[in-house]
């Protein structure tokens, strides 16, 4: 699988991250290390405990490594969750359409990952 082929596979943009990472070979390593990244992890963990605070750092720590890495869909669903808990500002959301919101994170962001180490097996 070429670097565009998973890019397409995942709706990404290979166009925005080529204007972050300017070389495939740095695409390629940082897509990669996306694994070892823990927003989503933490994300779900503080939404499980109900914790603002770190719903809102996780998630505006997901929305920007996602956006350099031109996953634009999943930095624009984190970015969701960063407005609606951004301290001073009141929520729009109910707890219903959050939870499902989370849902469809975890799911994209799994099926994301999922794709990404298929990819990196591939690499050698």
């Amino acid at each position: 699988m070429t670097l565009q082929e998973l890019y397409a596979s995942i709706n990404g943009s290979y166009d925005a991250v080529k204007q972050v990472l300017s070389m495939d070979s740095l695409i390629s390593k940082f897509i990669i290390r996306l694994s070892s990244d823990d927003s989503c992890e933490r994300l779900m963990k503080a939404a499980s405990a109900n914790d603002a605070k770190g719903m809102f750092e996780a998630a505006h720590s997901m929305k920007g490594v996602c956006a350099n890495l031109g996953l634009l869909d999943l930095s624009s669903m984190a970015g969701d969750v960063a407005e609606e808990f951004r301290p001073g500002k009141a929520r729009k959301m109910s707890d219903e359409a959050l939870a499902i919101h989370l849902g469809v994170i975890k799911e994209k962001y799994k099926a994301t990952m999922e794709a990404i180490q298929k990819f990196a097996s591939e690499q050698g």
